[in-house]
């Protein structure tokens, strides 16, 4: 029995599809195992007319036959070849059911079992092809073909997989974006609500980056490819939903790892079902036929069955809406969460901070003391190379004002401190006041700490600049809160029963200002990568379920640590992205509390399977034992119970699932 996704190609290039045509549905008869099951069935209700009607055994014989080897090949030859590797498969001993009723003369009997087996393995292949194809839809958001602009300026049409980093396309109004790139050229509006789950178009100019499958409102763009389409944003939830299907979650290996040992015990206690009555006198036939019904109606398929649909349903949906969850496994977790920590810049807020203060430090050392533009100049030349939302609103800042960048030499980057390099010949480090004024004792230093001070009570992230390591000037920064983030601080401490708590590397007063808005009490800030993670482990120690959520290389170690680690995709770090367990690709907070209750409502299915599933076995094994339970109608309790539990957990599939969750 399949319990993951078929794999699904993230690459545009090798999609087996016609250029522009989008993914369907898939047909229940593009799948072998209901054709198949429909071969068996139509056979078996041509020959059970025959066979009641008094025919001549001879005109429906052949077709039982038939009925039992179209419908029965396929799991059987699956069941030998895991006998072969020393495992007993459930699906070979329904096989193994059906052909001793056939040997003591209820073929009908068996053929029935065969057909309903058959059916049901058909039905539990159309509902993992349907998962599928809810997560493969999401490969329609990217063109088939895309315009690439030749270095003659002619247009070539090109398909979409075949574009590489650093080919130039042209993007016309209404057309989908070919590729994640950079715009390089034009000016328009995008609508990029699939992707980042913004409501309006959003106004680019050159220097923006754009996605893939996003579509261009106004304006011509020429951008330049940044990505494979293999590595493109689309392309990454695809892939990242697909290796989660591909992963199991503890319970399930759990039930695995018991089946087998179920499945030995179902086979000794048969034989015993068998030989003891009888032993007490008996027919055979009788004890044939009730050791037969006992091993259909004992086995653990829809045990089996009850774990992964639920969770690979809830995975496929969270994906559809923007949250990759990595692997059953984590999805699981998410559900068991007691605590949250949250980061604050590019996670609470948007990670956009804009540059507000210039402070110049009059007598610094440096000859009379800088100019703001000055002081900007450099900062921007030492941050340039760096990737935290800090550096990149000091080099925006100084491109706005028009200033000419210098080159950074001997860059280097400490988490939770700040960045140094070589800048016109002199040392200048960019970063933490905390930790660049730490020991230091000099007039200029004392004159940055007032500067810091002032800026920190006024709810704006101070940033110190030193050259050759004497103080010139702070720079003042202030990020806008995300307009969810008090909502979902709120929804999650109702999830949680406790208030998350704040773990950041900015100032205390600035973390405090930002926490007062929230509702967060709990703030730790200042804190160093390993701070970070010391907090959560010792959340962690005092027997609480951590959720980390974090965006920056900086959040990476918490992250790891965390019992699940869940990181901002638009903004975050690539190692920050690696090491998490789930991303929010659109950087939608109010999602975070969703998927945990998503999580939460896929573990209830699960426990709702496996009493079901526990309710249909024991009953219908008390029924064969104490009194006379007909084979139809054990194979049809078996078969029923299957069904039923598959379906009982695909409910996640739907969009009400994620609408409930997020109320």
């Amino acid at each position: 029995m399949t319990s993951t996704l078929p794999p699904l190609s993230a690459d545009r290039g090798t999609l087996p599809r016609e250029a522009g045509s989008p993914w369907r549905r898939t047909r229940v008869f593009a799948l072998p195992e209901a054709r198949w099951a429909a071969a068996a069935t139509v056979l078996f209700l041509l020959a059970l007319p025959l066979q009641l009607s008094g025919a001549p055994t001879w005109t429906w014989g052949p077709l039982y036959a038939l009925s039992y080897v179209t419908g029965g090949w396929e799991p059987g030859w699956a069941g030998l070849r895991a006998l072969k590797d020393k495992t007993l498969d459930v699906d070979l001993l329904m096989i193994v059911a059906a052909l001793g009723a056939a040997a003591i003369g209820q073929v009908m009997d068996g053929a029935l079992l065969i057909v309903i087996f058959a059916t049901s393995g058909a039905l539990e292949a159309l509902a993992t092809a349907r998962t599928a194809d809810s997560v493969r839809g999401l490969l329609d958001l990217a063109p088939a073909t895309a315009t690439r602009l030749t270095p003659g300026g002619g247009e070539q049409p090109v398909q979409a997989g075949e574009l590489v980093v650093g080919d130039i396309i042209l993007v016309r109004p209404g057309e989908r974006v070919g590729a994640d790139g950079r715009v390089l050229d034009g000016a328009g509006e995008v609508d990029q609500a699939t992707i980042t789950g913004e409501p309006l178009p959003v106004p680019k100019e050159i220097g923006d980056e754009v996605f893939a499958g996003t579509v261009n409102g106004t304006g011509a763009l020429r951008v330049r490819v940044e990505r494979d389409a293999s590595d493109s944003v689309i392309a990454r939830i695809v892939r990242m939903v697909e290796e989660a299907s591909e992963t199991k979650a503890p319970t399930q290996l759990f039930i695995e790892k018991v089946e087998q040992c179920y499945s030995l015990g179902m086979v000794a206690a048969t034989v015993a079902v068998f030989l003891v009555p009888l032993a007490l006198g008996e027919e055979l036939t009788g004890a044939l036929l009730r050791a037969m019904t006992f091993m259909i109606v004992a086995s653990p398929c829809a045990v089996v069955l009850a774990t992964m649909p639920p969770l690979l349903s809830a995975i496929a949906n969270a994906g559809r809406h923007g949250v990759l969850v990595k692997s059953a496994v984590v999805m699981e977790r998410l559900g068991q969460v007691d605590a949250v920590a949250l980061d604050k810049t590019g996670t609470l807020t948007e990670g956009t901070p804009k540059v507000t203060d210039l402070r110049p430090l009059a007598g610094s050392g440096l000859r009379s003391g800088l100019r703001e533009s000055e002081l900007l100049r450099l900062a921007a030349g030492a941050e340039h190379p760096s990737e935290h939302p800090l550096a990149r609103a000091v080099v925006d800042a100084a491109r706005e004002r028009g200033l000419v960048l210098p080159a950074a030499a001997d860059f280097e980057s400490s988490p939770g401190v700040g960045v140094t390099a070589g800048v016109d010949g002199r040392v200048v480090a960019v970063g933490a006041p905390a930790r660049l004024l730490d020991g230091a004792s000099d007039p200029s230093a004392a004159h940055a700490a007032v500067l810091v001070a002032e800026l920190e009570d006024d709810g704006r992230t101070a940033v110190l600049v030193t050259v050759d390591g004497v103080p010139v000037g702070v720079i003042g920064i202030a990020d806008r809160l995300r307009p969810d983030a008090a909502g979902t601080v709120t929804a999650l401490t109702t999830l949680t029963g406790t208030k998350p708590l704040l773990l950041t590397g900015d100032n205390p007063r600035a973390a405090a200002r930002l926490a007062d808005e929230v509702g967060i009490d709990d703030v730790r800030a200042g804190l160093l990568p390993q701070h970070k993670v010391s907090a959560v482990r010792e959340l962690g120690a005092a027997g609480r379920r951590v959720l980390v959520l974090g965006d920056g290389v900086n959040d990476a170690p918490a992250l790891a640590a965390a019992h699940t680690g869940v990181a901002m995709g638009r903004a975050g770090s690539d190692l920050a992205l690696e090491t998490a367990d789930a991303v929010i690709v659109r950087d939608e907070l109010a999602t975070v509390p969703t998927v945990i209750a998503l999580s939460r409502r896929a573990r209830q299915l699960v426990v709702q399977n496996l009493v079901i599933a526990g309710a249909f076995i024991a009953g219908l094994v008390v029924w064969d034992l104490a009194g006379t339970l007909p084979l139809p109608l054990g194979v049809a309790g078996h078969e029923g119970s299957t069904v039923i539990v598959g379906l009982n957990g695909l409910r996640l599939l739907r969009d009400a699932a994620w609408g409930r969750a997020a109320e």
